[in-house]
């Protein structure tokens, strides 16, 4: 295998929990509580009463997997892809620059709270390693491939990353893991036209498809499937074909910097690039009402304006998955409401057609200066009109939910019973969040699944 499938399957294959530094592992546990949070949200999304439908009957011998909100086994990619469009739906889940890394956690979830002990009776402990593998190798990954910069989809980086983590949960060698990571990468690039103009249902589905196929590629390696031996440095590899060589910074473990930490939670549920933009209309809000806006202009760096500021669907929003991820929409949401909610993203509400003309008011530019910070800095800078001539000048840098300005545990636990009490009532959702917060030194995985069955 070539120089990097071999180091991304040395470090997937021996991390072990006692390397893990006790302020990464408290990052797991909030991204995972974070995350089964955001799946009891997207519950009975269309995506996951589609997924169902395709798997209803199936009836899994030998890898199952466990299914977010459901006693019932279903294949274990199937049940991965259940729980990651769950997770998915509202765009409410952690992220970090061009991906979600919380995906990755359908499908841990799905192998690990397995009935049947399917990923050799996992506990805890397991289960928090192998998702601080999936979420350091998909941060190693994103910077130097640039996919999302050249047009490809997250699910690329996300696959590979996903692949580590369950080879670690399986306990795969080295080989056989290195194999599963290579099949992955060779078989599945998507391709970023999913996040393009009118987005359909499949911007929440695409990464878990991606995961799915994460999930078999896997499966088939740890059978004996052999993959390419030269996946990302060989000829017609990823190197060649798409990103040039590079090289990725030393682990943790050997001495580099753990990177788990940059992950960011959403303190609003929409695209994380339009945090900046909620916390902008709120303030321009409590200065310059609605109806007295002549014109707003939002300056920003270029992935916030290329994926939310750039396309005319993003002012005539027509689906939900449009809507958020439309930085006119939501600003103009903000504005008019003081607040966003779960309830913005209603049919009703992205199809307000009083909300059109202020929206037609609002221009997005990507602005070389607020460029020059990212992603260090996180930065939208609003210039808006009053009809009586008053200007105001706002400037929102590194919002609430951000790695520098992050979301304290009470905020967090508080998104978690927002999301799983409409679910698992009070007293259930009180006690998933106790099991899951304490999920490597308490309850034990099969018992914890049970406690997110509605």
């Amino acid at each position: 295998m070539d120089n990097l499938t071999q180091r991304l399957a040395t470090f997937a294959a021996s991390l072990a929990y006692e390397q893990i530094p006790d302020a990464i592992l408290h990052h797991a546990r909030r991204s995972l509580i974070d995350s089964i949070g955001c799946a009891f949200g997207g519950l009975d999304c269309e995506a996951a009463r589609i997924g169902r439908r395709i798997t209803e009957g199936a009836a899994p011998s030998r890898h199952a997997g466990a299914v977010i909100g459901s006693n019932a086994p279903a294949p274990a990619e199937e049940a991965a892809f259940l729980n990651t469009v769950m997770i998915r739906y509202l765009d409410f889940n952690d992220a970090w620059h061009a991906g979600h890394p919380s995906d990755m956690l359908g499908a841990l979830l799905a192998l690990a709270g397995s009935a049947n002990g399917g990923a050799n009776g996992a506990d805890g402990r397991r289960l928090l390693t192998a998702m601080v593998v999936a979420y350091e190798v998909a941060f190693q990954m994103i910077p130097p491939t640039k996919m999302r910069e050249r047009g490809w989809d997250q699910g690329y980086v996300i696959g590979i990353a996903t692949t580590c983590g369950l080879g670690n949960l399986l306990g795969l060698p080295m080989d056989r893991l290195a194999h599963a990571i290579s099949i992955t990468s060779v078989a599945n690039v998507p391709m970023r036209n999913t996040r393009a103009g009118k987005l359909s249902l499949w911007k929440g589905a695409a990464t878990a498809f991606a995961i799915r196929n994460a999930v078999f590629a896997t499966l088939l390696a740890a059978d004996g499937m052999t993959g390419p031996d030269a996946p990302f440095e060989g000829r017609h590899g990823l190197w060649e074909q798409i990103t040039g060589p590079f090289e990725l910074d030393k682990f943790g473990v050997d001495g580099g910097e753990w990177k788990f930490p940059w992950i960011r939670l959403k303190y609003w549920p929409v695209e994380y690039n339009a945090q900046a933009g909620v916390w902008a209309a709120l303030r321009l809000r409590e200065e310059i009402g609605a109806g007295d806006i002549a014109g707003i202009d939002i300056a920003t760096y270029w992935s916030a304006w290329h994926e939310i500021g750039s396309e005319p669907e993003k002012w005539d929003p027509s689906t939900r998955e449009t809507a958020d991820h439309s930085l006119p929409f939501i600003f103009a949401r903000a504005l008019v409401d003081g607040t966003i909610t779960l309830a913005s993203f209603d049919e009703v509400a992205y199809r307000d057609p009083s909300l059109r003309p202020l929206m037609a008011k609002i221009t997005v530019r990507e602005d070389a200066a607020i460029e020059a910070l990212y992603p260090a800095q996180i930065v939208m800078r609003v210039e808006a009109v009053a009809t009586d001539g008053r200007r105001r000048s706002i400037e929102i840098a590194n919002p609430r939910g951000d790695n520098t300005n992050p979301m304290d545990d009470d905020e967090v636990a508080a998104k978690f019973r927002s999301l799983a009490e409409p679910v698992l009532g009070v007293d259930g959702a009180a006690r998933a969040f106790s099991a899951w917060n304490t999920i490597d030194s308490g309850t034990g995985l099969k018992e914890a699944m049970a406690l997110l069955v509605r």
